[in-house]
């Protein structure tokens, strides 16, 4: 019956069960450690009758009643959570069989899909957020938020809808990889980022004739250490491929001549021997196979910390949020706004709810500054100035102390061809400056004047980076400013317009910063001072000590908030932090990102809140008392 790798371990009950019309098998899956119920061996959906829970031996344990397809499952917190499609509805549901009580929920339905849904699989992050791909035949996918660590969520929420290959009907999650694994019937296997932040990106596991190994045909699959099993119905085989450090490589197939029409795999790994259970029309047969593959070598983990707050999408399609400045109210830091930058339209303030107060229309403004105490017109106001790309210029706005109005104050010329980023810097004398760059890596310091009631810059200093900057913040304090090449390090150098511009290597991109490095801030209190980095290339944020020898102290990611309904950060280009308590949650600063992928609905791009609290307390940084 098969080749001589695989020893037959037939089960008369399942393929009775199998062979009954009233009870065909739709779908099929073996269960692992730990298990809910005692002596449970797998999950395997009927048609008309329900999903089983039954022991090796095929004898029912707990039913769920109903008529189901496609089946996965994962442990959460509080039991076993079930995905599943209610073939009556053509709904998606969610379910689970509670730990202590041995009994399932109430299902919770997901909203029907505007396609047929023919396959669904689960998703765990990092967090052990739970999350549901469905898939259709004619190209067409969702990915919902389904489940927090603990159990289903009462309402699932669409990340996004996906363009998937035609043809499709079964897929798999690889959790530790990221990877969903999806079937295009008569091409193959494909890869995708599982990750609701990360593009929709393909790569081919395994082809068909004559780009691949594959006979005729690619249909369900079954995730193994270190490798991919894949069913080709039409040609009734089973194919091995292998992860040999991103390179998929064909190990071994196995005639399934007796077979009807095997269409489903499931694999469970056992001490070194898989079992594997192959669902086909006539039910299931199970066989083992020796297995001394491990899983490829995975890069250390990034810890996640939890957005509080997410603002309004920026009013500009596509990629259009980019750099936020705090502005902070000294008389009542609990109305403290955040200035961001729409690059296709404007200048936007945000109160600390992550509403929009003010919307200014000024044309293509790439960064932005804040700083306090400037004296303009005879009156004492605070400054924000902007990288206008639309005239290379500095974009400058007046903020009310008391009121925190943003008005516009006009525009000053750089000697820019074209501006990108921008920061500004206080001396002790109480002078301001900003300083912009370009991209051909020139940076130019402009010392910022009140002209007889009309605002007025003069550049005072100029230098350079070898290739691409944007990011860039000034410690007032340190008179240091700090500087992003974006494709090489981080820079450090004299802040004041007559001293030198050596500049000194901070950190280059490598082990812990990824290029591009995007946007650079400063938190400062009276006993600490860190600089935060956007490690834009793995999505990341890098603190570092802001004093030499800037010794790096941590990394972390911006994931989903499933309470508040706030999805993660990714492709972050600017940022801003704080460290004046703002009120609760803000007790200890706060840090303010841009996020280039706004799921959960799919929207414009916008800004997300977090706690500086409780960065410290992931990283073990030294954190002001509240």
């Amino acid at each position: 019956m098969m080749a001589t790798s695989f020893t037959a371990m037939a089960d008369a009950s399942l393929k009775l069960v199998s062979n009954s019309d009233s009870h065909q098998i739709e779908a099929a899956q073996l269960l692992t450690q730990p298990l809910i119920l005692p002596a449970a061996d797998r999950l395997v959906s009927y048609e008309n009758k329900g999903i089983a829970i039954e022991d090796i031996k095929g004898k029912q344990l707990s039913l769920l009643k109903g008529n189901f397809g496609s089946i996965d499952q994962r442990r959460v917190d509080n039991g076993l959570l079930l995905a599943s499609v209610d073939a009556d509805r053509q709904q998606a549901m969610v379910v689970l069989l509670d730990k202590n009580t041995q009994q399932w929920s109430n299902p919770v339905y997901l909203p029907q899909p505007a396609f047929k849904i023919d396959g669904a699989c689960l998703y765990q992050d990092q967090a052990h957020n739970g999350f549901l791909f469905l898939v259709g035949e004619e190209g067409h996918g969702e990915q919902w938020l389904v489940a927090d660590a603990t159990s289903p969520l009462a309402q699932p929420k669409l990340i996004r809808s996906l363009s998937t290959p035609p043809n499709s009907e079964y897929c798999q999650v690889d959790d530790k990889q990221s990877l969903m694994y999806i079937n295009e019937e008569n091409v193959g296997i494909w890869a995708y980022q599982a990750d609701p932040e990360a593009d929709l990106i393909r790569e081919p596991v395994a082809l068909t004739q004559p780009f691949g190994k594959l006979t005729e045909s690619a249909m369900g699959m079954a995730i193994v250490p270190g490798g991919l099993f894949v069913l080709d119905s039409e040609a009734k085989q089973l194919h091995t491929f292998l992860d040999t450090d991103g390179k998929w490589q064909h190990q071994a197939e196995f005639p399934l001549a007796d077979l009807s029409d095997p269409e489903n795999i499931s694999a469970r790994l056992n001490d070194k021997n898989l079992t594997i259970m192959v669902q086909h029309d006539d039910g299931l047969s199970t066989f083992t196979l020796p297995w001394a593959h491990q899983d490829t070598a995975q890069d250390a983990v990034i810890p996640m910390i939890k957005p509080q707050q997410a603002t309004d999408p920026v009013p500009s399609l596509g990629d259009a949020a980019d750099d936020p400045a705090i502005w902070v109210n000294q008389k009542n830091p609990q109305q403290s706004l955040v200035l961001g930058a729409d690059k296709q339209g404007g200048l936007l303030v945000y109160d600390l709810k992550g509403k929009i107060r003010q919307n200014l229309p000024v044309g293509r403004v790439n960064n932005v500054d804040v700083r306090s105490g400037f004296m303009f017109n005879g009156e004492e106001i605070d400054l924000a100035v902007a990288s206008n790309r639309d005239h290379n210029a500095l974009h400058v706005f007046a903020i009310d102390p008391a009121s925190g109005f943003v008005s516009e104050l006009g525009e000053v010329a750089t000697a820019s061809q074209d501006i990108y980023g921008l920061c500004m810097y206080k001396n002790q004398a109480g002078d301001i400056y900003t300083i912009v760059n370009d991209k051909d890596g020139r940076f130019f310091q402009y010392l910022m004047q009140d002209n007889h009631g009309k605002i007025d810059a003069e550049k005072v200093r100029e230098f350079s980076v070898s290739s691409q900057p944007e990011g860039c913040v000034a410690d007032d304090k340190k008179h240091r400013l700090f500087v992003g090449e974006e494709n090489k390090a981080v820079w450090a150098l004299a802040a004041g317009a007559d001293k030198p511009t050596d500049l000194t290597e901070v950190m280059p991109v490598g082990k812990h910063l990824k290029a591009d490095i995007e946007g650079i801030s400063l938190y400062q209190s009276e006993k600490e001072a860190y600089l935060v980095v956007s490690s834009q290339g793995n999505d990341s944020y890098v603190i570092l000590n802001a004093l030499p020898p800037f010794a790096y102290r941590g990394v972390f990611r911006v994931g989903f908030n499933t309470e508040l309904g706030i999805d993660g950060v990714s492709e972050t280009d600017g940022l801003d932090v704080t460290s004046v308590n703002l009120g609760e949650p803000w007790e200890q600063g706060m840090l303010v990102v841009q996020d280039g992928r706004n799921r959960m609905p799919v929207e414009n791009q916008n800004f997300k809140y977090v706690p500086w609290s409780d960065i410290a307390d992931q990283l073990g940084l030294s954190a002001k008392t509240k």
